[in-house]
Formats: C-alpha cells, structure tokens, sequence
C-alpha cells in the first residue's frame, strides 16, 4: 500500500511539474522549463562583504519586496521583528506570513510541485524540511556575514540554511508567584500545583514533544501518568504562556522563554540544574525560485548582524562571538542542555511514534488551530 501511494505520489508531483504557472508571463517560466535542476548544488561561496547598507539600496533596486513565511500561531506574532526591520530599512514591502511550520511547509511544497512559489525566505520550526529541500536543489546556498560565527550546530556548513535567533524550552513560572514556584520537571506533579499547569499539546507542537521525550527518557512514563493527573490544561501554541500571563495559571510546559527576563516580564524559564531542558536554533532559508533575492539575503544579514544579536529577548545568541549579559552563558555550554532537535525531527517514524503514545496518555488534541486558515498562496 505505502509503495502505491508513493507512486500516486511521485505521478502527481510530475503532472503538477509540467502544469505552466497560471497567469504567468514568459520571464515566469516553469521550473522545470528554465532547466532548473533540483538535485543540482552549487557551493555557497565566501560570506556576503556589503554592507547592510549597501544591501537594502540594492534590495530596493530590485523592486522593494519581500515575502517569508514564518513559523507560529498567531497573525501578529512576528509583528515586533517587521517592525525593527521596517525602521532599519524604510521603502521594503515586507510581508511576513505567520502559521504552523507544519502547515507552511505543506504549503511550500504544494506551491512547488503547482510552480507557484509565494515565499522568498522560510524560517520554520520543521528542520527536517531543510534538509529535503536542499537535497532536491531547493535551496539558494549562501553565506550572509558573520556566518562563520554561527554555533557549528545551528546552521548547515553549505549555507543551504542558518539560524537566525535561539529557543530555549523548558517551563515557565509566573514571575508574580515568587520564588515559591517549581525548580524542576519533578516538581510538577506535586499535587500542590494541581489546577494551575497549562502546557503545549506535545503530541502537537515538535519542540514540546522532543522536551517531553526528555522528560520520559529521564524520569519514566510514570512522570507523565501524574502530569495528566495534574489537571493539566492543554492548550494550542501560545496560548499555554498566555494563560500565565493573563494569571490563570502559574505554569506552562513546553514553551520558550528567558531565563534572565527583564524586571517586568510576566515569566521566567526554569533552566534547572541536572535536569533537562532544550534549545534549537531557528533556521531561515532563501529558496533558489525566491522573485526577491537580494531582499531575501538583506534578511538574515540583519538577523545575524552583532548589533541584532545583542538584543535578543531571551539573552541567547546564535553567535559565539556575541557574549551573553551577566548571569546567562553561551546556551550550548550548559552541561544539562540537549541540542539534539534536529536529529530528534529527522526520524518522522520516531517522532509518530512519540506522538501517539503521548496521546494515550493524554488524550487527543483538542481545539481549532490558533493561525487561522490561510488559503493555498498566503502572501500572494
């Protein structure tokens, strides 16, 4: 059966190849009519020298647009970042389209085999996509400045993709319960916090799943039979920290954070001692068809440059040579950290088989996605 569908698979991805783009001119021929190889890999070449400058005159010479696709839950959640880069760059259209890195990527490809590609730039949270569409000559290889100062285990050496920010996930405790709160993953299923836990759906969102599998490997299925008995509310994406922030709960599972938050800050991540937590980088990537090149470079050059790197929320940087403030060190050298994320996403029959035991135990996913539907070419 799974060999029929494969073929049924590989047979409509060929019609859909040679189906011409509709609406298309002759600049936009097909992909596979301009002789694009997919499995062809040119060598990325040294690192970008112009200037950021240099860079958004050119991008604007180009035409002044750019298109991500960026991974998340909600319409405004990289509201914060096209600001910033629309104060750094003035005259861009920017437009970045926020959904579920597991619906973007679907996206992607259906948008490849129609030969309709919206996006310039993906940064998604599904990492083994990546590393396909590098394999089939789907990505542009390249080097933005300060490439070689990436953390070895956060971007790919042929600069097919490269992390632009870092994610640490653990739990969080709300900042207006004190120092009374959880140290570490056993102390959640104490009874005495029974009612106030919130948490991704791990059997939802990737990076929670990889910190519950985690928590197994350290501590047993028994942990996870007395978290469900804590009374647990399994929420979509963001709204298990909102639930913190707007003082409903004094906890959430499986969320990133800081661990050095400001005065201010509603949370604070748990990076406890001896026992463990994650952290990824998120890759972006330029696709090879990407209408805006030029653009679409000035984009992670601005995300890795040391200026943005020295304001990251959550004090971790993808640079080894950016110095994390007092009271925080360099994410990958904490001896209780596991970096393995993108081996983790690499193995889908492994990753399944993690998410339907968990829901066994914690029962199916519930609720209607926080994203929205978004149609087949969002940002068109």
């Amino acid at each position: 059966m799974l060999q029929r569908v494969q073929l049924h698979q590989q047979t409509t991805s060929t019609r859909h190849r040679n189906r011409p783009r509709p609406g298309r001119t002759g600049r936009h021929l097909s992909a596979r009519r301009r002789g694009f190889n997919r499995r062809s890999g040119a060598a990325a070449g040294p690192e970008e020298t112009r200037s950021l400058d240099e860079l958004h005159q050119a991008a604007l010479a180009e035409g002044g647009r750019l298109v991500i696709y960026a991974g998340g839950d909600n319409a405004t959640q990289q509201d914060f970042t096209k600001a910033a880069f629309l104060s750094r760059f003035p005259g861009i259209d920017l437009r970045i389209i926020v959904d579920y890195s597991k619906v973007h990527d679907v996206h992607i490809d259906n948008q490849f085999e129609t030969d309709t590609l919206v996006p310039d730039l993906a940064q998604l949270q599904t990492l083994q996509d990546f590393t396909r569409w590098d394999k089939e000559g789907r990505l542009l290889r390249y080097r933005p400045a300060g490439f070689s100062k990436v953390y070895d285990d956060f971007k790919m050496s042929n600069g097919a993709c490269v992390s632009i920010q870092t994610l640490a996930v653990s739990f969080v405790n709300s900042t207006a319960a004190g120092s009374d709160t959880p140290k570490t993953p056993l102390d959640l299923i104490d009874p005495r916090w029974k009612g106030g836990i919130a948490s991704r759906y791990p059997h939802d969102d990737d990076s929670s799943l990889y910190l519950f599998a985690l928590y197994v490997e350290k501590y047993g299925w028994d942990w996870v039979t007395a978290f469900a008995a804590q009374d647990v509310q399994f929420l979509w994406g963001a709204l298990s920290l909102d639930a913190v922030v707007g003082g409903q709960k004094t906890i959430a599972v499986g969320v990133p954070g800081s661990a050095l938050p400001p005065a201010t800050s509603p949370t604070r991540l748990v990076v406890p001692d001896g026992h463990p937590f994650m952290a990824w980088g998120q890759r972006a990537a330029i696709f090879k068809e990407a209408r805006n090149p030029t653009a679409a470079k000035l984009y992670p050059n601005w995300q890795l440059s040391i200026a943005r790197q020295q304001a990251v929320g959550n004090g971790w940087s993808v640079r080894t040579d950016v110095t994390p403030p007092a009271g925080l060190k360099p994410v990958w050298t904490y001896p209780n950290v596991h970096l393995g994320f993108p081996r983790f996403m690499a193995d889908r029959t492994k990753v399944e088989r993690w998410k339907q035991t968990f829901a066994l135990y914690l029962g199916e996913v519930q609720g209607e996605s926080t994203a929205g539907r978004l149609g087949l070419h969002p940002g068109a």
